[in-house]
């Protein structure tokens, strides 16, 4: 195993683990966003009042994403099983 295979794995993981964080992240964002626009043009500073909006965005964003983030991270897996016998060597 040479290190610029373990790079290039590595390498490769980190960008599945993105893939898979990019959804909810960007939801969450997003929200934050509209929820901060909001509070400051009603001049609500309560704190609070982001966190619901917040992880009902990331939950609904998760059961829109699952189907896609499943075949991400089962092709990633059968990837890494299928070259296996590849690295025992």
């Amino acid at each position: 195993m040479s290190p610029d295979f373990v790079a290039a794995f590595f390498m490769e993981a980190f960008k599945t683990a993105i893939l898979l964080a990019a959804p909810m992240l960007g939801a969450g964002l997003i929200v934050g966003l509209l929820v901060s626009m909001f509070q400051a043009a009603t001049q609500i500073n309560e704190m609070t009042l982001v966190f619901i909006p917040k992880m009902l965005a990331v939950g609904a964003a998760l059961l829109v994403f699952f189907p896609w983030m499943l075949e991400l991270m089962m092709d990633f897996t059968c990837n890494v099983f299928i070259n296996i016998p590849s690295l025992a060597r």
